[in-house]
């Protein structure tokens, strides 16, 4: 895909009525922005529901399953979340051109797509154990982490469900629908969690098995909500139509996957090295922990990413290159004062989030140690993630792909490594080279959306939409 073309600034005087103008902006990206944070962080939730139970197992179950979580299911969910996002481009932009048939054939592309790649990436999940030991991980923590990793298929295939009904019902502002599911089985899945953990004492099964179920429930509503009637203008039924131009949407699909789980696998493989560091099972802890925190707060930008590729796709979709600069400025302030107050807080009470985790003091005070890296990482995330989600709405993935792999994968990583090991700084200094990769590509995607034409962009769209619908 081409680079965004040069030219335009990214906002034009808006007159003096720009206030009210802000505001409206604002209406209209919390209308979205609040939905999606509640749903990312009640489903996020039901992740640290599960770390926090396994937690108070015992050191060594909470290192397998952050291993487990990070290496096999987190970098598989990072794909599949990428390959939904082409869904969001095309859903959002067919919306604002008020193409609404086209959502419904689109969603049921991208569950053609995503299914297919779910069962291709199964084995990695079989194979986690033999996996673990050829990269060097002790025998008995791979053990663990494999045993953990099967139980995590039935999550696996929820996920290349879920995520295109929630990017379909998203793209049509029914976020609502999202935000009530996610939250309704938030609270039966740690009713769910704590019988079988606590009662009936199944110790990592029994939390991995009620994560498994949650998912499923979260998927069962959104999916009862579209089929039931609850979409009559974006839903018509299942159609042949959806594997027409099949191969065009699997590309647009793929690059998305690829421009997303780059950007979701970059601090997992932090979890990964440090498993080679001295002291390995402390400092996996103390990560995981550290990174569930910045993960748990990582649902607000992310919910911004994805209003912003939503306000974008719309403004896009109905031929407004103004309207979508202006809606990337409003979401790009809000999300950085927001991420400021939580670097605030971070640095204020230090380790004591960690508390709901893990009662190690050792464990602790590695966490304590961490904590200012923690906090500089959520503030830098406060807009990394909207400038992706301005890559979403526009289309532009595979742009990404190539300067995330270029930003995090050759900057990043080998500066962590050379931090980490030649220069002894351990954990920290790993962690500190990946911010300084994240920080390159967050200058790198600033530049192109400064310098976007978008009123170029917003005839693009309407090329597109003309083309999409009418192919069958």
């Amino acid at each position: 895909m081409e680079a965004p073309p040069a030219g335009a600034p990214l906002l034009q005087p808006r007159g003096d009525g720009a206030a009210a103008e802000w505001w409206a902006e604002s209406k209209r990206l919390w209308r979205i922005v609040g939905p999606a944070i509640f749903q990312r962080i009640a489903l996020y939730g039901i992740n640290v529901v599960t770390q926090a139970f396994i937690g108070h197992l015992g050191d060594l179950e909470l290192a397998a399953f952050s291993i487990a979580a990070t290496v096999v299911a987190g970098f598989n969910f990072g794909f599949l979340l990428g390959m939904a996002s082409a869904l969001e481009t095309l859903c959002g932009q067919a919306f604002g051109a008020k193409k609404y048939h086209m959502l419904g054939v689109y969603l049921q592309r991208s569950w053609i797509a995503l299914l297919l790649f779910a069962v291709a990436l199964t084995p990695t999940y079989i194979l986690m154990e033999d996996l673990l030991l050829l990269i060097g991980q002790s025998p008995e923590l791979a053990r663990l982490a494999g045993k953990i990793s099967v139980w995590l298929i039935p999550q696996h295939f929820a996920v290349a469900m879920l995520v295109p009904l929630t990017r379909f019902l998203q793209s049509q502002l029914k976020n609502w629908v999202t935000a009530v599911t996610a939250g309704v089985t938030l609270a039966v899945h740690a009713a769910a969690t704590y019988l079988l953990v606590r009662r009936f004492q199944l110790g990592i099964v029994g939390a991995v098995v009620a994560a498994d179920l949650s998912w499923w429930l979260v998927v069962l509503g959104q999916f009862l909500y579209v089929v039931g009637g609850g979409c009559p203008l974006s839903w018509k039924g299942f159609s042949t139509e959806a594997f027409a131009d099949f191969w065009e949407f699997v590309k647009l699909s793929s690059a998305s996957g690829v421009m997303l789980c780059l950007e979701n696998w970059y601090y997992r493989v932090l979890i990964l090295l440090t498993g080679y560091l001295k002291n390995a099972e402390i400092a996996v802890d103390a990560l995981s922990i550290c990174l569930t925190i910045n993960g748990w707060e990582m649902m607000i930008p992310l919910g911004f990413l994805a209003a912003t590729g939503v306000r974008v796709a719309n403004e896009l979709g109905a031929g407004s290159g103004k309207g979508a600069r202006f809606a990337i400025v409003v979401s790009i302030t809000t999300s950085v004062l927001i991420g400021l107050f939580f670097w605030c807080v971070i640095l204020y009470f230090g380790d004591q989030f960690a508390l709901l985790f893990t009662s190690s003091e050792v464990v602790l005070a590695a966490v304590h140690s961490l904590s200012v890296l923690l906090a500089f990482t959520v503030l830098l995330n406060s807009v990394q993630p909207v400038l992706s989600g301005v890559a979403v709405g526009s289309g532009w993935q595979a742009l990404v792909a190539y300067v995330n792999i270029g930003s995090y994968y050759l900057v990043g990583v080998p500066l962590g490594v050379v931090l980490g090991w030649p220069l002894r700084f351990g954990v920290g200094g790993i962690w500190s080279g990946l911010i300084g990769g994240t920080a390159v590509q967050t200058l790198v995607l600033a530049y192109l959306t400064a310098r976007c034409d978008w009123d170029e962009e917003a005839r693009k769209a309407s090329t597109r939409m003309r083309v999409w619908a009418s192919s069958k």
